[in-house]
């Protein structure tokens, strides 16, 4: 079957998407990449995003006006990827869409939004659509997240050691695979969630982020920023937990800043750099990992990918690039997988990790031009992933294929 999947995360800076050959073998899980795309967001919807995010007021005529036009948006994407990745024809879109809200009370999720109308991509893709994928898993008492951590066990089980893999987006979160007892997954903290919003509001808005970590390079960490910072409760709770910008926005960042200013965005920004390299390290050091494979955003920023290493002596620290999965496309290929199962019938949640009740069958799907024909139901669950390269005549010519970087870091690629 070829998938389709498409992501927007937590920094809401572009739509990932990502295609893949999937086919069940035995226990196994086969994915053949196809390539993908990152298509930047439209700078007013991007704007209009931002505007409703917490702590930020909207009504619900923004919230219907978005999830229209984050819908027309990713359907664009969906038939782009059509086009470019799968030589016209495909059999599956799945779409998380984009997060505008996850609803966190007294350490427990209540709900979960994420807008972009699916009606929207079926339409233009004549294709079938998997959405709304967290929600069923915090009806079952999850977080509704880790929910990448499915596929990361599949990846990860049977590596040596403890092996962890390390999602960099606007939150951290990292899926903990040890050999011989079940995963666990969380969120760690903010990852680029508190870097933008800095970059953002000392530069009046002209820039987004720290390019290639060059600000924090140029910094020197405040200790008693990083002490009060660290002070912030969640980073005790235990797991399975979630957050997300309802905690980790500007408006904390200038409450901490208030209690201990730094005058400088260089050294707030190396400050907060080594606040996610501690509560990321924190948490690989509280489950005894020996790997770490990372992905997202955040591996584009050298001084971030430096500082994690710094603070994980004796842990082999790669790229998802070194076992398969592009670092950019990782999470649109995960979902992708993850509607795959769907329409095989198969759960995509592991309860240890998203702290469920059960596992479960995850989202609702939207049918297609013609009438809705599921495969049959899949008489075996999948235990592993195999990532195997994708015959030549299923790629297209001039789409980014999906392969690892070969001009990483050492330290990127050992």
């Amino acid at each position: 079957m070829r998938v389709i999947g498409l992501m927007s995360g937590t920094s809401y800076d572009a739509i990932e998407a990502a295609a893949a050959e999937l086919h069940l073998d035995g226990d196994e899980l086969v994915m053949s990449l196809l390539g993908a795309r990152s298509l930047p967001w439209p700078e007013e919807l991007r704007h209009g995003i931002g505007a409703v995010l917490p702590p930020a007021a909207t009504t619900v005529e923004a919230v219907c006006r978005l999830d229209t036009l984050i819908g027309q948006a990713f359907a664009d994407a969906a038939v782009n990827a059509v086009e470019a990745l799968c030589s016209g024809a495909a059999d599956l879109v799945v779409s998380h869409g984009q997060t505008v809200h996850h609803w966190v009370e007294d350490a427990t999720v209540r709900g979960t939004l994420q807008l972009g109308r699916p009606a929207w991509i079926a339409e233009a893709t004549d294709l079938p659509v998997v959405s709304d994928l967290r929600s069923r898993d915090v009806a079952a008492g999850g977080q509704g997240a880790p929910l990448v951590s499915a596929v990361d066990t599949l990846l990860l089980r049977g590596r040596p050691g403890v092996a962890a893999a390390l999602n960099l987006g606007g939150i951290a979160n990292v899926t903990v695979v040890p050999r011989a007892a079940a995963p666990v997954a969380f969120d760690t903290g903010p990852a680029n969630a508190l870097l933008d919003a800095a970059v953002r509001h000392f530069t009046g808005g002209t820039r987004h982020y720290d390019e290639d970590g060059r600000g924090a390079a140029a910094g020197r960490v405040d200790a008693g920023l990083l002490a009060l910072l660290l002070e912030e409760p969640y980073y005790r709770r235990p797991a399975p937990k979630t957050t997300g910008k309802e905690l980790f926005h500007l408006p904390y960042l200038l409450a901490a800043l208030a209690a201990r200013p730094v005058p400088e965005l260089a050294d707030v920004l190396a400050t907060l750099t080594r606040l996610t390299a501690v509560t990321v390290a924190d948490a690989c050091r509280a489950h005894g990992v020996t790997e770490l494979v990372v992905s997202g955003g955040g591996t584009r920023n050298p001084a971030l990918m430096r500082a994690i290493d710094a603070e994980l002596p004796g842990v082999r620290v790669l790229t998802s690039d070194a076992v398969g999965l592009p670092v950019d496309a990782k999470e649109a290929l995960a979902f992708a997988v993850l509607g795959f199962l769907t329409v095989h019938g198969l759960p995509a949640t592991v309860p240890s990790c998203t702290g469920a009740r059960h596992t479960s069958l995850l989202g609702s799907i939207t049918p297609g031009r013609t009438p809705l024909d599921l495969p049959p139901p899949a008489a075996v669950a999948p235990t592993r992933l195999r990532i195997v390269p994708a015959p030549v005549s299923s790629r297209r010519l001039g789409s980014s294929q999906c392969s690892p970087s070969t001009t990483s870091p050492a330290w990127r690629i050992v």
